[in-house]
């Protein structure tokens, strides 16, 4: 690991646990605390209603816009679907999440394809990079003239919204294909600065695009300093965890910490150590839009509680 000004514990995540992550590819999950404690509820065919008080928001991740291989030819038209699904949703989200990988090979038609169809979202976007938006010869130059204004150093920024603190954290501009990418000194030690002001009580979302925890280190779905940052978080009540990358659900609890990450509108990707690599997953065409969807979550004003409810584009 590098040198960083930062005291780690390599502990803090047992790598060995992997396999006993509970990962769901049916209907969807909702993640709630119960006598402070989260549990994980499968939903079934009906789906489970939001409540209607309280902060809705929602994340969406891997958009993809420009691919056009066997896996979705057309990732346009999927996220047309999870637009129009967002638009049906019993209760509006507030805010919205877009956690990487907008386009897909950082190209100014593909990032305009994109913004003009998420106009179409009834509220605000907060956007981080996959490596997918940073892969032009600037590296995420063009990404960070569109959507970087007033953010830190590669991107990174936190805001507060109902009462729950947000942290966006960038671990992709050094990606390399099958190896762990990194937050690095800088962006360590703004988010230790970050959370000085931030109560214990007050909920925190953090949300990359590659996992802050290792899922399956062999194919880097992992950050490698991401224990340092997660240390940092860890005497905080309430922390969810969310990012994008995978393209699958797959999520876990560490003491406070909710880990998640979300599907992708786009196309799926095998499950860890099933597959010679990652990479586009081909689904027979009926049967896609199942592999794919999206992430709402409800939070209370005063409260810990952060309920995730994941729903795919069949229903």
């Amino acid at each position: 690991m590098p040198d960083y000004p930062f005291e780690t514990d390599a502990n803090l995540l047992d790598r060995r646990k992997l396999l006993a992550c509970s990962a769901w590819v049916g209907t969807g999950v909702v993640w709630a605390m119960t006598a402070g404690v989260p549990q994980a509820f499968a939903m079934d065919g009906h789906g489970i209603k939001a409540p209607s008080s309280g902060f809705h928001f929602l994340q969406i991740s891997d958009t993809h816009i420009g691919f056009n291989k066997a896996a979705n030819p057309e990732p346009a038209k999927t996220l047309q679907a999870a637009i129009d699904k967002v638009n049906r949703l019993e209760v509006p989200p507030a805010l919205i999440l877009h956690t990487g990988d907008i386009s897909h090979l950082s190209k100014p038609a593909e990032f305009d394809l994109a913004d003009q169809m998420l106009k179409g979202l009834p509220a605000p976007i907060r956007y981080i990079p996959g490596e997918h938006d940073v892969a032009d010869e600037g590296a995420g130059k063009a990404y960070l003239e569109r959507y970087g204004k007033g953010s830190k150093g590669q991107g990174w920024y936190s805001f507060d919204d109902h009462g729950v603190h947000f942290i966006a954290l960038i671990n992709v501009m050094n990606f390399q294909p099958g190896s762990q990418p990194s937050l690095g000194a800088d962006q360590l030690m703004w988010l230790k600065d970050d959370l000085r002001a931030v109560k214990a009580s007050t909920p925190i979302v953090v949300y990359s695009h590659v996992p802050l925890w290792t899922v399956y280190e062999p194919w880097g779905w992992g950050t490698l300093d991401g224990p340092i940052a997660l240390k940092m978080l860890a005497s905080y009540g309430s922390v969810t965890v969310l990012n994008g990358h995978i393209h699958q659900i797959v999520q876990k609890v560490e003491g406070h910490m909710r880990f998640h990450s979300g599907r992708s509108t786009a196309y799926p990707q095998p499950v860890a150590a099933t597959a010679p690599a990652p990479g586009p997953m081909t689904v027979p065409a009926e049967q896609l839009r199942t592999f794919l969807g999206l992430t709402t979550v409800t939070g209370h004003r005063g409260a810990h509680e952060l309920a995730l409810t994941d729903l795919t584009l069949a229903s």
